[in-house]
């Protein structure tokens, strides 16, 4: 019978998180998340389950006093939800996840769930789509990829790219000064709906920026058209895994996303890179680009969403791979 108990010391958290944690994704690293962690602030509840064989259960909290409830760590927000992806909780088996969720004090709302288990995802609550370009898929060629597409839209697509390239299109790479005008452009476009209206965002994501830099793992990207900023996407490479994970574009080369999100993918197949990973987002370019889908996941005992036991039973084998427990 595992003893289960509340850790709150951000440095206790730390070394469990890093004792069961995958490192699989980027979003998967402590160091990642306390980038935004160190700028939120919010106040952890790490609850543990441990028996003699050691840790048999995390469930990583924070509290968002502005929600009043908990979501995954660290609880960074943008429009009232939390951002990264991919988030875990570790379980070795539905009672261990059940007494744990049991004491949590207060509402939860755990969103991007990542789930092993094709039965555990076929009874569980989709919370968004993930959308990936897999390189191996088409032999990392882009001329199999475009196969995907009819004739007459890649014909589209590639004209609408050809036309910028007619004006004299550069690509820079890893200019670290980009990033702000990354984030001009994006709240430019977006205003108040821009991930870096928020303050504490945007030095998460400076934060960020450095981190990954100064691990050799930070991809900047930016395209200039007519000797003119046109885009700048925000990137990281880790376990050969590309994500993409900010961008901006300027309002004067309309359609330069595009050009952009191409360049990704055949970047990623000259790198024969494994995945590129767009994250979610209910962008239609991604769909009309065939990228494949990757469902992520939700547990909520908000009453809009799902009350607990249903949650439940939507994880019967854990959600997070067991095996070192």
């Amino acid at each position: 019978m595992p003893k289960i108990h509340v850790e709150t010391e951000p440095g206790a958290c730390r070394q469990m998180w890093k004792q069961v944690m995958p490192d699989e994704f980027v979003s998967d690293l402590w160091e990642v998340r306390d980038c935004f962690h160190r700028h939120f602030a919010r106040p952890l509840r790490f609850v543990v389950a441990e028996d003699a064989k050691g840790i048999s259960g995390l469930l990583p909290l924070a509290w968002i006093e502005e929600k009043h409830s908990y979501g995954f760590f660290p609880g960074e927000t943008w429009e009232g939800k939390t951002w990264l992806e991919q988030n875990r909780v570790f379980a070795r088996n539905e009672r261990v996840l059940k007494q744990m969720l049991a004491v949590v004090p207060d509402s939860y709302h755990l969103r991007y769930l990542l789930l092993e288990g094709k039965a555990s995802e076929r009874s569980s609550i989709v919370d968004e789509i993930g959308y990936q370009f897999l390189p191996p898929k088409y032999n990392f060629d882009m001329e199999q990829y475009y196969t995907e597409f009819s004739g007459k839209s890649i014909k589209r697509i590639k004209r609408e790219i050809e036309s910028f390239q007619e004006r004299g299109v550069e690509i820079r790479y890893d200019a670290l000064e980009d990033f702000e005008v990354m984030v001009h452009q994006n709240l430019s476009r977006f205003g108040s709906m821009s991930y870096y209206y928020d303050p504490r965002f945007l030095r998460s994501f400076r934060s960020l920026l450095h981190w990954l830099h100064a691990q050799g793992w930070l991809r900047m990207t930016t395209v200039l058209i007519d000797n003119r900023i046109a885009a700048v996407d925000m990137g990281c490479v880790y376990r050969n895994t590309y994500t993409v994970l900010a961008g901006g574009t300027s309002a004067d080369f309309p359609g330069v996303a595009k050009l952009i999100n191409m360049h990704h993918m055949q970047r990623a197949c000259e790198e024969r890179w494994e995945r590129v990973d767009f994250l979610c987002g209910d962008f239609s370019w991604k769909t009309m680009f065939h990228l494949t889908p990757r469902p992520l996941y939700l547990m909520s005992n908000l009453p809009e969403t799902v009350s607990y036991p249903a949650a439940a039973a939507a994880y019967p084998n854990g959600l997070a791979t067991s095996a070192t427990a």
